[in-house]
């Protein structure tokens, strides 16, 4: 079950067939007023730790070893300990590596189970307190601890009341204000990193109370299980990726409710459960996309009106740290080159409308597009910054990724290749090829809401 923490899913890999839309596409962006801010942390990963044992579907991707049977317990991995020697050794790559750290906690132990797979008894805090208490003597600091994993609902394999799981949280808060009461800052508290289940949660705020559970965290995995045949088709469509809005939807109803104290968060997510899909998940890796949101996204969420093709994804902020906006595009097509007119609604006529580029060639869609690279714009308007991210040989099973046609893999030194992008005239639309993802910045585009 391990943890992803305020995760933002893009597109891993990927093949798939589905008939042709329609080429063109408009994207008008409306720069007055952001319609919401997103954290500097938006996009983040996290260090799992599984045995080698740790087996789905015949594949062993966290080890050498080979199938094991985990019937008889708690998914197999109930036992375990965290010496605090080990503590103290991960505090030293943390802080060397500046990570903001959440903790999860144990939230069955002292409880009894009731019945088959439900949990109940009261939470035995000791060892949470005595770890806690170690921690801060140390000065590691903890940016959220997080009570509980996938216990929420029905849960997964083990489930525990949405009424004791909120006594347990004021009680949980009531540890750490006083452990934290002489310290400068404190820590968020998130629970209950489950399954979205309505009833449940709304429960579990109307039992625990005002401003006890800082975050609502929730796992998604709506692409079902890694060994899924069918796993690549669900991510390449559009409409079936859309289905989760009403999750989202269904989450901030809830909070907004009985609990509006609380933000929502997406505490883990995957994709597909149990690690992924063997040629699939692994594949088209989007770490280098994480990388280039961190350094291209801004906060402020610009609103957008888009045109065309449910297969084009986008979406607006303003620039990280310098004028302009950024955008995001994504292709879910296997087999149209998009042409997009990006547009102001302060100055709609401000960019020229496209034609579609039907070759396929994502270089040769470039080069049509790309005026320069390297200089100045002859006309003085200032050219705008395209990075392109396509799998190598345009096989989505590739685990190499190009950005904007050249091998993104570490330097002999172990460190990050240089992330460069083109340049292209603002006055020509923007080339989106099939299956690849686009960071396009605006550095002159006017948007109120990002001066």
């Amino acid at each position: 079950m391990g943890f992803l923490f305020g995760i933002f899913i893009l597109f891993c890999s990927l093949s798939g067939i589905f008939t042709e839309e329609p080429p063109d596409a408009t994207i008008i962006i409306r720069g007055v007023a952001t319609v919401a801010e997103t954290d500097e942390n938006f996009v983040c990963a996290t260090i799992d730790w599984w045995p080698p044992q740790k087996c789905n579907y015949n594949q062993c991707p966290w080890g050498e070893a080979s199938v094991l049977n985990l019937a008889g317990g708690l998914f197999g991995f109930s036992e375990g300990c965290l010496r605090m020697d080990r503590w103290d050794e991960l505090n030293l790559l943390l802080q060397s590596t500046g990570a903001i750290v959440t903790f999860g906690l144990n939230a069955l132990r002292g409880r009894h189970q009731t019945g088959k797979g439900i949990w109940g008894g009261a939470w035995n805090s000791t060892n949470t307190q005595r770890f806690i208490e170690y921690t801060i003597s140390k000065g590691y600091p903890v940016d959220a601890w997080e009570f509980g994993n996938e216990l929420s609902g029905h849960g997964i394999g083990a489930s525990v009341g949405p009424e004791q799981y909120g006594k347990d949280l004021i009680y949980l808060k009531s540890i750490l204000d006083d452990l934290y009461k002489e310290s400068r800052s404190r820590p968020l508290l998130l629970a209950p990193g489950g399954f979205y289940d309505q009833q449940w949660y709304a429960k579990l705020l109307q039992v625990s109370g005002s401003n006890v559970v800082s975050a609502l965290t929730h796992h998604v995995y709506n692409l079902g299980p890694g060994s899924d045949p069918h796993l690549t088709s669900k991510i390449l469509d559009p409409h079936y990726l859309s289905r989760f809005a009403d999750t989202f939807r269904g989450l901030q109803l809830t909070i907004q409710n009985h609990g509006p104290w609380a933000s929502a968060w997406v505490g883990e997510s995957g994709g597909a459960y149990n690690s992924g899909g063997h040629h699939v998940s692994d594949t088209f890796v989007n770490s280098f996309c994480a990388l280039l949101w961190h350094r291209l996204m801004g906060k402020g969420v610009l609103p957008i009106d888009l045109s065309g093709s449910p297969y084009l994804r986008a979406y607006a902020q303003c620039s990280k740290q310098k004028p302009g906006i950024s955008l995001l595009l994504i292709n879910l097509s296997n087999s149209t080159t998009f042409s997009v007119t990006v547009q102001n609604d302060l100055n709609i006529n401000v960019l020229t409308r496209g034609t579609l580029l039907r070759d396929g060639s994502f270089m040769h869609g470039l080069k049509r597009t790309v005026m320069w690279v390297g200089r100045k714009s002859s006309d003085g308007m200032e050219p705008r910054e395209e990075y392109h991210l396509t799998p190598k040989d345009g096989d989505l099973h590739s685990q190499t990724m190009l950005l904007n046609g050249n091998p993104l893999e570490l330097t002999e030194a172990g460190d990050i290749p240089p992330l460069n992008p083109v340049l292209v005239s603002v006055s020509s639309p923007v080339s989106v090829a099939s299956l690849s993802i686009a960071f396009v910045v605006f550095p002159s585009f006017e948007a109120r809401a990002c001066l």
